[in-house]
């Protein structure tokens, strides 16, 4: 069986690898990971799909963006650290530059937000995020217990649209499904990959994750400045999405919109975009970094809130590497996340029928749009490329006709 830490690489080649992807990959986390075992498993053969299968199961088991993180741990295990860091760039940087250049334009030509086929991508991200909320409601709600639980959250999100609310409503959720759910134990098998990491060092990453969480409130709170604001909430986002990169939709939202640096139609319009570009969803923070009214905007905001939005998908992927096998055979923890997972349902559901439907939908047209785009992506089962592209389309012809 092949072992990615028996096989060292140069960093150069895996960020070739990676960058051919991060220009290629289009269509979300579920499809990069299908791009992966055919570049991977298939084609270099630098794992087997059990080893593959493995580490996939721990990037889902953990927040953040799983596509990435399942890429930056092979980029580690072939090259190392530098590896690690060459494979996030290849895979990352692509779609973060184009998403800054449109920034950059929405911020020179203010008039470019109210343009019809900028209008389209705010109904296209309606009809993505619906899609989103419909097939994780399948996926990860599979029974009464945890469809409760994501109503719950959905209503309470709905009655107290605040980040504070989030947090609270997901460490709410990983309690009960810890006491309330119990699910069949799941099998485990022997762990496919070893790592070049240590359990001390990877303590060391886990309190270097979680010290943010409780010092970065603190900065915001005393300082009060959009620069300590923006940097704590996009921390926090990266930190807790749980289930899909979706998920960091409405926490960016709370952080981002409701903190007056950004106008939601400039918000939905950089969402409805970041469907279109290849690579993860998480460069949605790349956009709203260079778009924001802050000291930093421009391409240094973007660079800055790209780093701040990986930075705790990568520090927790170290911290967890060297504690998989024990972590994942803990039926506890398995419940926990389930309830985790069944409250981003109910997240991403206040989310679309708040800023993301009141944002995006101006009228029966517009209504008639993200029902006709929600069925190409889910009856039709179209790529979001191509649906986003007839949306932005659909809006400036509306756009023409009014």
């Amino acid at each position: 069986m092949p072992d990615p830490s028996a096989r060292p690489d140069s960093p150069w080649r895996v960020l070739a690898v990676f960058l051919k992807l991060g220009l290629t990959c289009f269509g979300g986390p579920v499809a990069h990971l299908g791009y992966f075992r055919t570049e991977f498993v298939e084609r270099r053969r630098w794992l087997d799909d059990r080893a593959y299968a493995d580490l996939v199961a721990l990037c889902q088991f953990l927040p953040g963006p799983a596509s990435s993180q399942v890429g930056m741990a092979l980029g580690l295990g072939r090259a190392g650290g530098w590896g690690m860091l060459a494979a996030w760039a290849g895979f990352t940087l692509p779609s973060a530059v184009l998403l800054i250049a449109l920034a950059e334009a929405v911020v020179r030509l203010p008039a470019l937000a109210a343009a019809g086929w900028v209008h389209g991508l705010k109904v296209a991200a309606v009809a993505i995020v619906a899609q989103a909320v419909w097939g994780m409601a399948r996926t990860l709600c599979p029974d009464r217990q945890r469809g409760a639980l994501a109503i719950v959250a959905a209503l309470v999100l709905l009655a107290w649209p605040a980040a504070l609310a989030q947090v609270l409503v997901i460490a709410a959720a990983a309690l009960a499904g810890r006491w309330l759910l119990r699910l069949p134990a799941a099998p485990v098998a022997p762990a496919a990959l070893r790592w070049p990491l240590s359990r001390r060092g990877g303590v060391l990453a886990l309190a270097l994750f979680l010290l943010p969480l409780a010092l970065l409130p603190c900065w915001a709170w005393a300082s009060g400045t959009p620069t300590a604001r923006l940097v704590d909430g996009v921390y926090r986002a990266g930190a807790l999405v749980f289930g899909g990169g979706h998920v960091v939709l409405p926490l960016l939202q709370a952080s981002v919109v409701s903190g007056g640096v950004l106008g939601n139609a400039e918000f939905l319009a950089g969402y409805g975009a970041a469907q279109a570009v290849p690579g993860p969803l998480f460069t949605f923070a790349a956009y709203l970094g260079a778009a924001a009214h802050w000291p930093w905007q421009g391409w240094a905001g973007g660079l800055l809130l790209l780093l701040v939005v990986f930075a705790p998908a990568v520090l927790v992927l170290l911290a967890a590497l060297p504690f998989w096998q024990l972590l994942r055979a803990r039926p506890g923890v398995q419940a926990a996340l389930a309830g985790v997972n069944a409250a981003v349902v109910g997240v991403l559901l206040a989310a679309l029928a708040g800023p993301v439907w009141g944002g995006g939908i101006q009228g029966l047209g517009d209504a008639a749009l993200a029902l006709a785009a929600f069925g190409l992506l889910v009856a039709g089962r179209c790529s979001p490329v191509l649906v986003v592209a007839l949306a932005a389309l659909a809006g400036q012809a509306m756009a023409w006709m009014a």
